[in-house]
C-alpha cells in the first residue's frame, strides 16, 4: 500500500511540474511569473521529500529545506522589487 501511494504521488508531482514549468513561460506578468517559480519550487521541495522518503535518506530533507528557504527568500525579494523598484 505504502509504495501505491508513493507513485501516485510522485506522478501527481511530476504532472504539477509540466503544469508550473508550462505557466512560467506563458504568463505575461511579472508578478505571475513570481508567483509560478515560487509554484515550481514548492514542487519541486515535495519531491526531494517523496525523494528522501523512498531511499530513507536524510540528507534529501536538508537539501529540501534549504530549497524552500531559498525559494522564500528569493520570493519576496522578487515581489519587493516588483512593487517598489528596489531590494533593501
Amino acid at each position: 500500500m505504502h509504495e501505491i501511494v508513493f507513485y501516485l504521488a510522485a506522478a501527481w508531482m511530476t504532472g504539477l511540474l509540466a503544469v508550473s514549468v508550462a505557466a512560467v513561460i506563458k504568463v505575461r506578468s511579472t508578478a505571475g511569473r513570481i508567483l509560478a517559480l515560487d509554484m515550481l519550487t514548492l514542487i519541486l521541495v515535495a519531491l526531494l521529500v517523496l525523494y528522501a522518503d523512498a531511499n530513507r535518506s536524510p540528507y534529501y530533507l536538508d537539501a529540501a529545506l534549504i530549497l524552500a528557504l531559498l525559494a522564500f527568500i528569493g520570493t519576496l525579494v522578487a515581489a519587493r522589487y516588483h512593487g517598489q523598484r528596489k531590494i533593501f
